[in-house]
């Protein structure tokens, strides 16, 4: 979320359905081949530099605000774990031992 966005109602960073629910306007897709794609909304910027609704009948005022920036990621599933490993090695020791016993 960019400083139109606001904050969220719990603080944190606000999300888009949060923020389209919050003030009733739309948000539009922008494509951008370098760069971030945005999520932009069409309306004015108030004092403190938010995105709100126009209230205006001729659209004075009217500007397109980036609203989000969309960055692509992707979640991983966790592959290597230490501990789980540490432990099969820890609970196959007294069997090698045995194993490799020589009367």
């Amino acid at each position: 979320p960019t400083a139109a966005a606001g904050k969220s109602t719990r603080g944190g960073r606000i999300t888009p359905g949060e923020w389209e629910r919050r003030t009733g306007l739309q948000l539009r897709f922008i494509y951008r081949r370098r760069g971030p794609s945005l999520l932009v909304a069409e309306g004015r910027l108030n004092s403190k530099g938010r995105a709100v609704a126009s209230r205006s009948k001729t659209g004075r005022g009217l500007v397109t605000a980036p609203i989000f920036l969309l960055v692509p990621q992707v979640k991983l599933r966790k592959r290597l774990d230490l501990a789980r490993d540490a432990e099969r090695a820890i609970d196959g020791v007294p069997g090698r031992i045995v194993a490799g016993w020589n009367p």
